[in-house]
């Protein structure tokens, strides 16, 4: 009870105290909370840590320069990015399916270089969910627990892979070909194989990327409580930045094989570090240099550079809110009703439009050809 205690002040995740609440020994009670001292902020012990990593193929196309980061273990990250920017050359490499010009892998503090993919204890989920289309649901779950080194025996197996479909909620499509699936039903039935074999890291190479947006949606709704319930280290790959900032512990930008920033989504978002990641993650508005400039000469106290700035739709508003509040004047051109959030498009000069987004209220929806002020917090300008 003393040493759960201990535990359970450093607040550590529902999966680790699965983990620590059980000791066996007064020496080994010590080891655990040893271990849990070295907890970091994102709630982790390091799981995995990628050090000055480079790929140069043989055409001479270097698709990756001296990246790094690490993964802490349990967290769900997302490595985001343009198509042909690394993250998917990254992703394969951590299975071993490719090998790194120069740098290096660890998991755990112990380098994965050499290791074969089948003995680095990963599971893999392919964009295209690589099901086999003989076998049934249950067979597909069970034939990774079956074959190999650590194989099992059928009848084993169908029990462990019975729990993991129970878990991912697909009991009923245990007898079904793949081919009569949905794309989300496949997309369920890759994931429970991948994590019927118990990895300790998931990787998800833009598993939603074939879905329609309804489905998407809910998918990775169910992807985020999945990986949270087992208490897995995940890494999912996607150039989608919704998908992204709404699945992830941590984000990863990558551009032309760097990585641009690495952050929680308030981080990435709010606290975009470079022009490239203001500009890649979310709707953004970009201030031309001349409409700074216009707007330094009738607000000569404001904190700005004389250049471009950048700054977010829901950041614009159609009432002063702030004494250092500066106006814009507009005509709205265009609206874009979805549901929700009604979109504005707005001349404000000859070359400058800005969009405005705000939540949709039935009776103040704004006309097109409407003369309208805006109001901007000189802080909310963004500048590189």
């Amino acid at each position: 009870m003393f040493y759960s205690g201990i535990i359970r002040k450093i607040s550590y995740k529902k999966y680790f105290f699965k983990k620590y609440l059980i000791f066996v020994s007064h020496e080994s009670a010590k080891h655990d909370i040893l271990e849990c001292i070295q907890v970091k902020k994102f709630g982790g012990l390091l799981m995995i840590d990628v050090i000055d990593l480079n790929k140069v193929f043989d055409n001479g196309f270097e698709a990756l320069k001296s990246v790094n980061f690490s993964i802490e273990q349990g967290d769900l990250v997302c490595l985001l990015g343009p198509s042909g920017c690394g993250k998917s050359t990254i992703l394969n490499m951590i299975a071993g399916l490719l090998q790194p010009t120069g740098g290096d892998i660890q998991f755990k503090k112990s380098s994965v270089i050499n290791t074969e993919p089948k003995d680095r204890n990963i599971g893999f989920v392919f964009q295209n969910y690589a099901l086999y289309p003989h076998m049934t649901v249950l067979e597909n779950i069970m034939f990774p627990l079956t074959v190999g080194e650590k194989k099992i025996s059928k009848e084993e197996a169908k029990k462990v892979a019975e729990e993991y479909m129970q878990l991912t909620n697909i009991e009923e499509l245990a007898e079904k070909k793949p081919g009569t699936l949905s794309g989300g039903q496949q997309q369920r039935v890759a994931i429970t194989r991948a994590l019927v074999q118990k990895p300790e890291v998931l990787l998800l190479d833009e598993p939603l990327s074939n879905l329609d947006a309804r489905l998407r949606l809910k998918i990775r709704e169910e992807i985020r409580r999945l990986v949270k319930e087992v208490g897995i280290t995940t890494i999912f790959v996607t150039h989608d930045q919704e998908e992204a900032l709404t699945l992830s512990d941590r984000i990863a930008v990558f551009n032309n094989g760097f990585i641009e920033q690495v952050g929680t989504p308030p981080e990435i978002y709010h606290q975009s570090k470079t022009e490239f990641v203001c500009d890649f993650i979310g709707d953004i508005n970009v201030l031309t240099e001349e409409t700074v400039h216009d707007i330094l000469s009738k607000n000569p106290s404001v904190n700005l550079e004389d250049k471009k700035g950048y700054i977010r739709l829901e950041k614009i508003r159609f009432k002063r809110e702030t004494e250092e509040d500066i106006l814009l004047n507009g005509t709205i051109i265009d609206t874009e009703f979805s549901g929700v959030n009604v979109r504005y498009t707005i001349q404000v000069s000859e070359n400058q439009i800005v969009n405005v987004t705000r939540i949709d209220s039935q009776f103040a929806i704004k006309s097109v050809g409407e003369n309208v002020e805006l109001y901007i917090t000189p802080s909310d300008i963004v500048q590189y």
